[in-house]
């Protein structure tokens, strides 16, 4: 905390701190003594947690993140097990792909809820900061434009992506093709939640790096978060990249344009700060500063998102 606070004080007027208060780091204590997010308990703890960040911090921090990207926690953490705890069926830790996830997404907009409420009650007032949370924007556009199958199988993309949580923190629900889809293995809110979600933002912070195609998929055999969308989602069309390839990603800017157009028309014009974009490129580490600079790669990136940004906002 010490070093914190130093960090804090040294800012000073230059910079504006976007606090994230959890980025996936679930103490360890906290899985072993009930599971971390697949238990309601976990709910308490990080508001207690946030409850002494706001005090020790909110005379400095105006904007606060409760979480980043959950779609991320939820379906690598547990669903495909590449992200710790690393669940999943038939993963080594054990899991279920086809119930944790959803679980868990539901604990964290449920820890998301209560800081909020915590942090309007208690805090917002005298310290008068911001509080919402910051999801993965990621875009998606038929594969086949003529195919009303995938023009389907496009929406169900930012549904399961996107609207699994934007739906319940604008409108109090999950999308309603997740509720026919996934069916009981989705939790349900009760009417006290619901109070509590509905609304739960000052802001909505977006990370947006790439659009993918998308598809119609048949039915998988067995539930899974990964399948439950019926969805085949990629970056190529017969062979050719949906934008420009880098080592990374397929970076295409105008679907930066076209998801924030998409929430702006459909969840109310929110509040929206982007949290994160960018491209990465290969770095040897032994590049001289002339050709380090010349990084035309990024700035051409830079320069096409921010004019996708720029007219989305006109």
């Amino acid at each position: 905390m010490l070093l914190l606070d130093r960090i804090f004080f040294g800012f000073g007027d230059c910079i504006e701190p976007y606090v994230t208060i959890f980025h996936w780091d679930v103490p360890q204590t906290l899985e072993d003594e009930y599971g971390g997010f697949l238990s309601r308990r976990i709910v308490e703890d990080v508001k207690n947690y946030a409850d002494l960040l706001f005090q020790r911090f909110g005379d400095r921090v105006k904007f606060w993140i409760t979480l980043n990207q959950p779609y991320s926690l939820a379906t690598k953490g547990y669903g495909d097990g590449s992200y710790p705890p690393g669940r999943c069926t038939g993963c080594e830790f054990g899991g279920n792909s086809g119930t944790e996830p959803y679980i868990v997404a539901h604990n964290q907009l449920l820890a998301h809820a209560q800081t909020v409420a915590l942090y309007r009650k208690r805090y917002q007032k005298s310290q008068g900061g911001k509080i919402g949370t910051t999801l993965i924007g990621r875009w998606f556009t038929p594969l086949n434009e003529n195919s009303i199958r995938d023009k389907a199988a496009a929406k169900r993309a930012f549904d399961f992506f996107v609207g699994w949580f934007l739906d319940p923190l604008v409108y109090g629900r999950y999308p309603k093709i997740m509720r026919q889809m996934v069916g009981h293995r989705l939790p349900i809110f009760t009417p006290q939640e619901l109070k509590l979600v509905k609304g739960s933002l000052d802001f909505l912070g977006l990370n947006y790096y790439v659009t993918q195609y998308a598809t119609n998929a048949p039915p998988s055999t067995q539930p899974s978060v990964i399948t439950d969308s019926r969805v085949t989602i990629g970056f190529y069309r017969n062979g050719v990249p949906i934008g420009v390839q880098a080592p990374s990603f397929v970076y295409y800017p105008p679907g930066f344009r076209q998801i924030l157009n998409y929430i702006k028309n459909n969840y109310g014009n929110p509040l929206t700060y982007i949290t994160e974009n960018g491209v990465a490129h290969l770095d040897t580490g032994n590049l001289t500063l002339p050709v380090a600079l010349a990084d035309n790669g990024r700035i051409q990136n830079h320069c096409s998102h921010l004019s996708c940004l720029k007219c989305a906002i006109e």
